[in-house]
This record gives structure tokens, C-alpha cells and sequence, in this order.
């Protein structure tokens, strides 16, 4: 079997907005007829032609030609062959995962098995998710973040995460001590109303300075965070690692990071017990499972990120199935998400079902698909 084609599909998203104003599929074509689905997450960009450009450019030299089945071949030829022959950085990264789970798409198919019996079989029946909390109303009120913790847990879920730090950029920056404690407030609203029926994640953007992480971490931990994430930006990996020394609250970090090496760095510096890989930026399915691997020799847990379309989710469930230190995986799927996919992932009580069918195990409805087009 040989790779023949590349087709990239751009998809308008509907408000608002979950996983990016655009979703950018691409659909790689077999010599028998076997297509593979793959996604380039493009978070808020609004200028995709050069992104379609790399894909194609990519695919031209390095794909078109080869067997699907040689999806290590090609990933480490890509990798090794662009910006000064190592790393490629988050422009090549997620064209090249995007490329990497179509490929995958398509061995599945050909074998007729989900991708994650490929990898080592199903470990985990139902997978845990959580998703956002609505923070609209919850500064000006913190009873009210009581409310909606009530009416998450009422819905099944039981962990979630919200941003309770504004301006987020730029970064990284001072918040006062009246700011923080207003923070508190909200923590300790939400667990007067459900207790320890909800984990709740502190979700940050690498917003503080380490001296600000720490006394923010101080100030919260009464309230026993599910975790704290980026709380200082990830590209100062032993400042992260600092303020990890200093709280007992777990520090999540992830989604900025590509391939093994930089994961690497993370884990041996013990900058992070919770690693929130993105499956359509660090490189791929594959490489995210070597980067599961690497995190389970630590005792870390994986929480993938997941901001995007629903082809690169569907890419992250493969992960979360068979890796046994999965913890818990970032759900923000929306009506569009469901529509798209003749059966849509199941998500259902705060718990996703990992698909059976062969390769990722989803199918794009042409009709809702041809509606969408950009």
C-alpha cells in the first residue's frame, strides 16, 4: 500500500468557538482506497494559508509514495530534515501530528483495529474527562461559582477547571494579595457547596512570576486544587520545577511542549506530576505514547490537553485508552463536534467511551461536513 494524495478540508466552526474559530482536517488517499483522517489544531488563528502550505509541502516531499505502515520512518525524516536538521518548533510539530495520525488512521483501517489495540490494547473502558467551568458572574459573586459546581456535579461530572486570574497576558506578572484572596473566596465557595464532589483544576496560562506562583499556591492550598497549571511560563523549565519544590498542590503543564526531549527535560527536573501533552501539537500519537512512557517511569499522570477539532480528540482517545497512566482528559466538545462524525464520540455522565472501530473509529457525515466548509 502506498500513499497517493493529500487533501486538506478547512472547516468553520460554530460559536463559540471550541477549539478554534477553524478546524484544518486533512485526509491522506491510499492506492486501495483506504483515506486517513488527520487534524492540524489551530487554536484562534484566523490565516491558515501557510499552515496548508507546510502540510503540503510536507506530504509532497516526505509522504506521497511511502506505505502508510512506515509512520516511524517518516516522522523521524520529517523531524530530522527541517530548521537546522532538529526541532522543528509549533509550526512543523502540529503539521507533522496532523500527518502522523492520518497515517495512523489509515493502518487501523487496514488491520481493522482501533489504533489503540495497535498500541498495546485497550487499558481503560471509559476514560474520565472534565470540562470548563462558566466563570461569568463567579469574580463580581463568588457564591455563585458555588452553583455551578452544584449543577456540574448534578450532570455527572466530577472534576473541572476553571481561570480564575485575569488579564492573562502579559505575562509573566504581579497579582495583589487582595486579588488573590478573592481567588480563595471562589475555592472556598465551590467546596462549601459540593465538597469533595468535584476536583477543581487551577487553570493559568504561565501568567505569574515564581515568587507570585508560590504565594498563590500557598494562599490555595486549603482547598486541595486538582492541580496548578503553567503557573509560571513553560519555557523556564527549573523556575517551574521551583515552584513545584514549594507546594503540595500537583503542577500540570503540556500543551506547549513538543516531542520527547523537551518532556524529558520536564520530568527529569520533577517540574511537573501531571504532563497535559497535546496528541496535535507534540507530535503525534505515537510520539505522545513514548512521551506516556517516559511520564510513567516518573509516576506522572497524563491529562491531555485538548483545544480543538474533533479529529485531534478522537487522536487523543486513542492515547488515553492504552495508557496506564491516564488520569483524566480535557473535554470541550460542542454540538459542531458531534454533528460532524456520522457517530460521534460518547460522552456521557463526565466519562468518555473509547471507540471500536478500526483507526481513530470516527467518520466524517459528508452532508454536515459540506455545510461547514470555509
Amino acid at each position: 500500500m502506498k500513499v497517493t494524495g493529500l487533501e486538506t478540508i478547512l472547516v468553520e466552526n460554530i460559536p463559540p468557538y471550541r477549539g478554534g474559530r477553524y478546524w484544518l482536517f486533512i485526509q491522506l488517499h491510499t492506492d486501495e482506497g483506504i483515506t486517513g483522517l488527520g487534524e492540524r489544531p489551530t487554536g484562534n488563528a484566523l490565516k491558515l494559508d501557510a499552515q496548508i502550505s507546510l502540510i503540503k509541502d510536507l506530504c509532497q516531499q516526505f509522504v506521497i509514495g511511502r506505505s502508510p505502515f512506515e509512520i516511524e520512518r517518516i516522522w523521524q525524516t520529517i523531524y530530522a530534515s527541517r530548521h537546522d536538521y532538529r526541532h522543528p518548533g509549533l509550526d512543523t510539530t502540529p503539521a507533522l501530528s496532523a500527518i502522523e495520525m492520518a497515517l495512523w488512521d489509515i493502518v487501523g483501517k487496514a488491520t481493522n483495529q482501533p489504533i489503540y489495540n495497535l498500541l498495546g490494547g485497550r487499558m481503560h473502558d471509559r476514560l474520565r474527562a472534565y470540562a470548563y467551568m462558566p466563570t461569568d458572574g463567579i469574580w463580581e459573586n463568588p457564591e455563585k461559582a458555588g452553583e455551578i459546581a452544584i449543577k456540574l456535579v448534578e450532570a455527572g461530572n466530577t472534576a473541572c477547571k476553571f481561570d480564575p486570574f485575569t488579564p492573562l497576558f502579559p505575562h509573566p506578572r504581579d497579582f495583589s494579595l487582595k486579588t488573590i484572596r478573592h481567588v480563595g473566596k471562589i475555592f472556598k465557595a465551590i467546596r462549601a457547596a459540593v465538597g469533595d464532589e468535584l476536583e477543581v483544576g487551577i487553570g493559568t496560562h504561565g501568567q505569574f512570576s515564581t515568587a507570585v506562583a508560590i504565594r498563590v499556591a500557598k494562599e490555595l492550598e486549603e482547598f486541595s486544587p486538582f492541580w496548578f497549571e503553567e503557573p509560571v511560563p513553560p519555557e523556564n523549565i527549573d523556575e517551574m520545577a521551583r515552584v513545584a519544590a514549594h507546594t503540595s498542590i500537583p503542577i500540570a503543564t503540556g500543551e506547549r511542549l513538543a516531542t520527547k526531549f523537551e518532556f524529558a527535560n520536564l520530568l527529569k527536573k520533577q517540574a511537573a506530576q501531571i504532563i497535559q501533552l497535546d496528541v496535535g501539537q507534540c507530535g503525534g500519537i505515537l510520539e505522545s505514547k513514548k512521551i506516556a512512557g517516559m511520564a510513567e517511569a516518573f509516576y506522572a499522570m497524563i491529562a491531555p490537553h485538548m483545544y480543538c477539532g474533533p479529529v485531534a480528540a478522537a487522536a487523543a482517545i486513542q492515547l488515553d485508552a492504552c495508557s496506564p497512566n491516564f488520569l483524566i482528559q480535557e473535554y470541550n466538545g460542542d454540538r459542531l463536534h458531534d454533528e460532524i462524525f456520522k457517530e460521534p464520540i460518547r460522552f456521557e455522565n463526565g466519562y468518555i467511551t473509547p471507540p471500536t472501530a478500526p483507526g481513530l473509529g470516527i467518520e466524517l457525515d459528508e452532508a454536515v461536513l459540506k455545510k461547514r466548509l470555509a
